[in-house]
């Protein structure tokens, strides 16, 4: 990838757009975790270092139409705050008054476009909603790895109409992270995979059984596959229609001399929402539900872990949202968290969401803030967001 770095533009007196992802959890109308945002501060602090104007934009949920709820004025004051400066939100993307207010910036100071995602268009990647969007700017910078898989105006439109572009600190952090762990990694090299659907996971699973030793299965997708191998899983989740793909997969495995480990032993219970039913099984009776891996499949995932010099996490392997189901993913992670012989990869979104908090969760060489970019990068697919920037 041909990009230009971003500590090679002269940013002194100019705009600078830079796309970030400031969609953060709130409640309340607060900032509920404001990771995404300490994670561009780099980049934002350097562009205003420079003497440059930080013009920053980002989308905030799934807006149906403009809404009070969906504002980014929470991410404006925690700004102001961590930058120690005023950073005002324009009162919208593109318009008028907002390029006046952009036009108005002085050399180091920063201005917060409001939501994006307020416009349709931002997601129909619309030409001229693009060219709104770089009015006035002469540099475009994507910090926002998290976004990088979807072509929209932000992060792909935009790019035809801003004289220089590059990547942020943050995308350049997540782009050779993810590059070192799918090149040339040290051996033996682990996959865990969990979450709900098969079906989300199928292009990771055809490509990470050419690259991987052990793939550990866990997460409701794992009883698609015990269905495959014709083991009763109760009530437990299963995508009727990925069963056969299910078992292909495990056949090109063993094609290729992958070692597939599946739960051995599950927790039980009568629901998701029936914690106080929860119970350790071998074989899951009809009636009940497979919602975390049992303690004799934690000890297999852990020995597997153990002897590993590289592992890749894409999805809990629990309903992990439950304290009684989500023992399995927290000792599998506490185990590989404290493996320093090992280069980690937390593949964002839900895994990340399940590992963070707890003391040993800084321990992994690596926790990707992209969720659906992170699995399209080890999918091996092209990132629109990234092939944007590239000279």
């Amino acid at each position: 990838m041909a990009m230009i770095p971003l500590n090679s533009l002269v940013l002194s007196g100019k705009r600078v757009l830079v796309r970030c992802d400031f969609n953060v959890p709130l409640k309340s109308g607060a900032i509920a975790d404001p990771a995404r945002i300490d994670a561009s501060m780099d980049t934002i602090r350097y562009i205003l270092g420079q003497g440059g104007c930080a013009v920053l934009c980002s989308h905030l949920g799934r807006p149906k139409e403009r809404s009070p709820e969906l504002s980014l004025r929470p991410v404006a004051q925690y700004l102001s705050t961590m930058l120690g400066l005023k950073v005002a939100l324009a009162p919208d993307c593109v318009g008028e008054v907002t390029l006046a207010k952009i036009e108005s910036l002085a050399p180091g100071e920063a201005l917060l476009l409001e939501n994006l995602r307020f416009h349709p268009e931002e997601e129909k990647n619309d030409a001229d909603f693009a060219h709104e969007l770089a009015r006035g700017k002469q540099v475009y910078v994507n910090d926002a790895f998290g976004t990088a898989h979807r072509a929209h105006a932000s992060t792909v439109g935009v790019v035809r109409f801003v004289a220089q572009r590059a990547p942020g600190f943050l995308m350049m952090r997540e782009l050779e992270a993810l590059r070192s762990f799918t090149q040339n990694p040290s051996r033996p090299y682990v996959a865990i995979l969990g979450g709900a659907k098969v079906s989300d996971k199928i292009a990771l699973l055809k490509n990470l059984v050419t690259k991987v030793d052990t793939l550990l299965i866990g997460g409701a997708m794992a009883y698609t596959f015990l269905r495959a191998q014709g083991k009763p899983v109760g009530n437990s989740r299963v995508e009727e229609d990925k069963i056969a793909v299910a078992g292909e997969l495990l056949a090109e495995a063993a094609r290729r001399s992958v070692t597939v480990a599946l739960p051995i032993d599950h927790v039980v219970a009568n629901s998701p929402d029936d914690e106080a039913s929860a119970r350790v099984v071998d074989e899951i009776a009809d009636g009940l539900m497979g919602l975390d891996i049992g303690p004799r499949t934690v000890a297999a995932f852990i020995a597997a872990v153990s002897e590993s010099r590289t592992a890749i996490w894409n999805g809990p392997l629990g309903y992990f949202e439950r304290p009684a189901f989500s023992q399995g993913t927290l000792k599998v992670g506490e185990a590989l968290a404290g493996r320093s012989e090992t280069r980690s990869l937390i593949g964002g979104g839900d895994t990340a969401a399940a590992l963070s908090g707890k003391p040993w969760s800084h321990n992994f060489t690596h926790v990707s803030t992209g969720g659906g970019a992170t699995l399209e990068y080890l999918e091996g697919r092209e990132l629109p967001g990234v092939k944007a920037l590239e000279v």
